[in-house]
Parts: structure tokens; sequence; C-alpha cells
């Protein structure tokens, strides 16, 4: 029988050898695959993800948990189908233009990807031709846009109306963050959503998918 409790725990812990160690273990043991990263390993980054909103985890430790979580995905890769590993939604992610700052993106990155998503991350200084071209050739379901300055904001407002302009923006939810950014700068750029970190992006990630 499966050990979820404790890979979960070891997920929350950033105990390595702990979740490793489990995983082998319960596929030894005939568990299935989709069975342990449903149960064990997206229900840990889910509890990561509710300690780091909560302030009881930080950036650190997040990502050592989603490094841990990357490393036992691929333990499981060779074993789950195409089936069931579908992603939960596909999401584009990127810093806007004039903006080098990445850590905060690729920590929402990382824990979409833990969340069972396919995620596309472009990187940073992202025009907004280049989240035109990109929606358009890998068609989202959501749009993540970053920004760690007061100066580079106004560029997600250009990036959201470049995808209007383009007849993109009826079937895409999009998302803004960093540290300026605020719900009521959403509201006034037409942004479906708002994120004040990687735990409570990824909440919003699922019930915008759903």
């Amino acid at each position: 029988m499966a050990d979820f409790e404790n890979i979960i725990k070891g997920l929350v812990e950033c105990d390595e050898d702990q979740v490793m160690r489990l995983v082998k273990k319960s596929l030894d043991q005939g568990v299935s695959a989709q069975d342990i990263l449903s149960h064990g390993l997206i229900a840990g980054m889910d509890i990561v993800g509710d300690k780091m909103e909560n302030g009881d985890m930080f950036i650190p430790e997040v990502l050592r948990s989603a490094q841990i979580m990357s490393q036992a995905v691929e333990e499981l890769k060779p074993l789950l189908s195409e089936d069931s590993n579908r992603a939960k939604g596909k999401v584009l992610i990127g810093t806007v233009q004039g903006d080098l700052h990445d850590i905060g993106k690729n920590l929402v990155s990382m824990m979409l990807e833990s969340a069972g998503m396919e995620v596309h991350n472009l990187g940073v200084d992202i025009s907004p031709d280049r989240f035109v071209e990109e929606i358009k050739d890998k068609k989202p379901n959501i749009l993540c846009l970053s920004a760690l300055l007061t100066t580079t904001m106004p560029m997600m407002k250009s990036t959201i109306e470049a995808i209007k302009k383009n007849g993109l923006r009826d079937n895409l939810s999009i998302m803004v963050g960093g540290a300026p950014v605020t719900q009521a700068f959403a509201d006034e750029i037409g942004a479906d959503g708002w994120a004040p970190d990687a735990g409570s992006a990824t909440k919003l990630a699922k019930s915008l998918i759903n």
C-alpha cells in the first residue's frame, strides 16, 4: 500500500531521500504512477502552496520542494500513459518587455507544473508581439504576465491590448503578478486575476481552468 501521507510529509519537509525512497517503494508494491502523482506529489505541493501563502514556508524551501517534486515526476514519467499524464490545462508565462526579473516567475512556473499543468516559460523581457505569436502557436488556456518594476507595469496593459487587437482574448484567461502589481491594477488593465505569490497563483490558475 502506498504511503501517500509520508510522501506528502517528505515534500513539505524538503526531504528528498524520503520522497524518492517512498515513490520507488510504492512503484515496487504495484501502486500506479498516476495515483502516486495525484495522491502523493500533487497533494503535497498543494500543502506547500498553502504554507507559502500563509507565510509558513519561504521561497528557498518552496523551490526545494518543487525540485524534489520534479525529480520524483521524472521517476514516474516512463510509467505514466499519455492519457493519465494529460496536463490539466496549458499555461504560457513570461516577464513583460523591459523587465529582467525571473525568480518569482520561475517559482510560479514550477508550482503550476507541480499542479499538473503544461507550462511554457518564455523567460524575461517579452514583447507584446512575441506574446501574441506564442499564444497563436501554443493556444494556452492561461497567460501569466509578470512585472517587478513599476516602470514595466504599463507593458502588461500594452500586452493585453495587443492580444485583444489580434482577436485572441476571448478564450484566454490572463493572470498578472509581481511585487508592485495589485488587484486594482489587474482590474484596471482588464486581467482576469491577480495573485500575490506562487501558492495563490496556483490556486487561481486551477480555478480559472475549472
